[in-house]
Formats: C-alpha cells, sequence, structure tokens
C-alpha cells in the first residue's frame, strides 16, 4: 500500500515522553488500553488485542497508528518501537496460517523478527468514552452531549458508537465543510458535503470510520449534520431524499477519508499510555499517512455533465 507522510510529527501532535525503560512491559501497556478501551465493547465479529508479540517485552518505544500495514511497519522499526498499536486490526476474519509470502504473514514475520509487537483496539475503542469518535469531535472544536449509538450492553449511558455533538456558535454548512478539512489531515479524497451550503448547523453527529449504517440514528437524533467516512451513494440519495417526504428534515452529509477520521484517535491512545505509564516510555503518533487513495486527476470537477 502506498503511503505518505502526514507532516512533522510536532504539527499533528505526535511525540511523547522521553526516558529509558524502568520496567513498563507490553503487558503494562495492553492493560492500559484494555482499561481505556475494554474488550468486551467491540462488537461480535470484531478481533482486538494482542495480535503478537511477547507481554513480558520491555517497553522504550511505542508507536500508535490507525493501520498495521507495510508503512506503519517500517515505521515502528525505524524509530525502534517494541510495540505498534493499530485502530484496525490486522487478522479480522480467520486465517489458518501467516506464510511470509502473503501481504498479512509478511507483517506478522516482520513484526516478530524485529522484536516489535502489535496489539489492536477497533470497535471496543469506538465505544469507549473516550474513544474514536471523541477524538474527532475534539478535533474539529465540537462540544459531546452524548453517543449516537448507545451500546447494547453496556450500563454506561455514555458508550455507544458515534457522538452527538453541539457547535461553540451556529455557522453556515459550507463553513463548517471548511472546519473539517482544516481540523483533519490532508487526503486526495478531500472532505465531501451533502446539503445546503447556507444551512445554518448548529448540532452534528460525528463517527469516525464507515458511517452510513448510523444515517437512520443520525435522522433520529435530528442533528443539523452527520460527519462520517465511507458513504455509499444509494445509502446517501435515499438519505437525502427522505427530505422530499412531507415536513421531514435530513442531517447534511461531511463524508472524509476513512483514514482521516480516524487518525485523532491516536493521540488520544497515546495519552492514554504515556498517563499509565509515568512517563518512562516514549510514545508516538504515526505520520504516515495511510489512506489508499494517492491520486486525484486533474480536473476532478469537471465532467460532460453538470448541475
Amino acid at each position: 500500500m502506498t503511503s505518505q507522510d502526514v507532516g512533522d510529527a510536532g504539527e499533528f501532535g505526535a511525540g511523547g515522553h522521553g526516558g529509558a525503560s524502568r520496567g513498563d512491559t507490553v503487558a503494562d501497556a495492553v492493560r492500559a488500553l484494555e482499561t481505556a478501551y475494554p474488550p468486551e465493547l467491540a462488537l461480535s465479529w470484531d478481533r482486538v488485542g494482542l495480535v503478537c508479540g511477547d507481554p513480558v517485552e520491555q517497553l522504550r518505544r511505542v508507536l500508535v497508528c490507525v493501520d498495521p500495514v507495510e508503512s506503519t511497519v517500517d515505521e515502528a522499526i525505524e524509530l525502534g518501537a517494541q510495540l505498534l498499536v493499530a485502530h484496525h486490526p490486522l487478522l479480522l476474519r480467520g486465517v489458518h496460517g501467516v506464510p511470509a509470502n502473503t501481504p498479512k504473514g509478511r507483517i506478522v514475520h516482520r513484526l516478530v523478527r524485529a522484536g516489535v509487537a502489535l496489539y489492536c483496539a477497533h470497535t471496543n475503542a469506538d465505544s469507549a468514552n473516550p474513544g474514536v469518535s471523541d477524538a474527532l469531535a475534539e478535533a474539529l472544536g465540537l462540544t459531546v452531549r452524548g453517543p449516537l449509538s448507545p451500546h447494547e450492553t453496556s450500563q454506561d449511558p455514555a458508550v455507544g458508537i458515534g457522538r452527538i455533538c453541539e457547535l461553540p456558535t451556529p455557522e453556515p454548512f459550507s463553513a463548517f465543510l471548511g472546519r473539517v478539512a482544516t481540523a483533519l489531515p490532508a487526503t486526495e479524497p478531500g472532505v465531501r458535503g451533502a446539503g445546503d451550503p447556507n444551512r445554518l448547523l448548529r448540532t452534528v453527529a460525528v463517527s469516525g470510520g464507515a458511517g452510513d449504517s448510523l444515517l437512520g440514528a443520525a435522522v433520529e437524533s435530528g442533528v443539523d449534520a452527520f460527519v462520517t467516512a465511507d458513504l455509499r451513494h444509494h445509502p446517501a440519495i435515499e438519505h437525502l431524499e427522505l427530505a422530499t417526504v412531507g415536513s421531514a428534515t435530513v442531517p447534511a452529509l461531511v463524508d472524509v477519508a476513512h483514514w482521516a477520521s480516524e487518525w485523532p484517535w491516536c493521540a488520544q491512545a497515546a495519552g492514554v499510555l504515556r498517563t499509565a505509564l509515568r512517563g518512562t516510555v516514549d510514545v508516538l503518533v504515526s505520520t504516515r499517512r495511510t489512506d489508499p487513495w494517492t491520486v486525484q486527476a486533474a480536473g476532478a470537477r469537471t465532467g460532460r455533465l453538470s448541475g
């Protein structure tokens, strides 16, 4: 997968507290992560936890990323990390082997040979309070009021997928799109909006990662806009068409790159580790852009038809 650097680490909030390891281990980091992002919050189909690595290995450096891919493995090895923490699972679907001549097998072999453990926190980090969508809301300057889709089994009413938020002051949809584009790291797909550019927004729902399954929840919440990723053609059109039925109003839509919507979580997870490990381990945020889309055609907004 082609990757790019998202810029200077300081610009995007990476960095950590220096200092040699004084006994903190992979197991200590896992304990901290599972306290912040309880595995029981993960959806039934998900695969979270320690993928490879020795729990008793001492830590000097940790790298946090969205995707466990060749680029971030390169980065972890180059930085001398003993642990790579990723949001997305490496082995989501069942496997019976990890031969080194397959993409995922190669990653496992490279990590093991380099002495780098891999830990993944996925839908448990999505649902946790605070979690992925809280980090997205914070990046956008929004105040969180509650979950968009409360967790089915948790007794904590603040736990669930997505967040319902408020803007500090009302602003037009067009200005809000600019706010999103400025707050998130740049990608080739950029930030797309669907709705009246002059519509005044007060409340916004956000959900890091693919969110068109939450369109119904966004409508029910009564928010003015919904920020998420991977919105597909038909669900988006069907959502917008609801506004043509009676007096129904629906949230305007903001579609961003999947990776960009979840990247703010990396700083949150890094903060969890810095606090738990008491500054004895250097905790860094990946600066590799792992969004798969790397090229946009010149004049992409032009074509044979318009309007």
